[in-house]
This record gives structure tokens, C-alpha cells and sequence, in this order.
């Protein structure tokens, strides 16, 4: 029997909607965020920080993500990684190294993946949040 998730690991594109105001999707992100339910991890943080435009917008960012519990690599998942890119790229699947690193977190730590990316559901044992 499967285990139920502890949570979500919410991808970039899930954040980007949280910012837009009126946003579905962003509201029930909210709501997880209100539940402490949320998780983020390096690349997530970096993606949503490269595409910064201006110090307010960096500061909005850096706010909202201050008290959202954090996820690192290990040796192990960077390995896990490794295996799995090999796994698609041998059914003929090239994946973002992004997405398949956020993956391999979301699975060590039984997170669903609240993503708007369609890459996640060919990648195996990955759990998307249904929205």
C-alpha cells in the first residue's frame, strides 16, 4: 500500500502562478502554504530567482519563501538522479535535468509535486498534487 504524501514539493511553475493576482491555481497554493503543507528545494528557489526583475519583486519572492521548509540534494538523490535521466533517456524521453532533480526530492521525501509541467507525469514514481 502506498504511503500518503507528507506534503507537496511546489515547481516553478505553481509559484509563478501564486504571484499573478486572481490566480486558481496560486490560491490553492496559498491555502497549502496557510497548512504548512509546502516545500521547496534549491533548484525551485534558483529558477524562481533568476527570472527576478527588479529589488521589489526580489524582495516579494524572498518573503514569500522565508518560512517555507527547505529540501537540499544529498549524495544519494544526485545519484537517484543519475539513474533515473538514464532510465528516460533509454525509452527515449530527455527530460529538463530541473525536473528530474525536483522529482527525485519529491519521491525521498513522499512529496506530491504541484507543477503545471507535464515532464513530471513521464517520470515514475513521481506523485502529482491534483489540483
Amino acid at each position: 500500500m502506498e504511503e500518503k504524501s507528507k506534503g507537496v514539493l511546489a515547481d516553478t511553475s505553481a509559484w509563478i502562478e501564486f504571484f499573478k493576482t486572481g490566480s486558481a491555481t496560486g490560491k490553492k497554493l496559498e491555502t497549502l502554504i496557510i497548512n504548512n503543507a509546502v516545500r521547496i528545494c534549491g533548484v525551485i528557489l534558483f529558477e524562481l530567482m533568476q527570472g527576478v526583475k527588479s529589488e521589489p519583486e526580489k524582495s516579494k519572492i524572498s518573503d514569500a519563501l522565508s518560512n517555507i521548509r527547505y529540501l537540499e540534494m544529498t549524495k544519494s538523490l544526485w545519484q537517484k538522479s543519475a539513474d533515473v535521466s538514464v532510465s528516460l533517456k533509454k525509452k527515449g524521453l530527455t527530460l529538463p535535468l530541473s525536473d528530474i532533480f525536483i522529482a527525485s526530492i519529491a519521491i525521498e521525501h513522499n512529496l506530491s509535486v504541484f507543477t503545471l509541467d507535464k515532464h513530471f507525469e513521464q517520470i515514475p514514481g513521481v506523485n502529482l498534487y491534483k489540483t
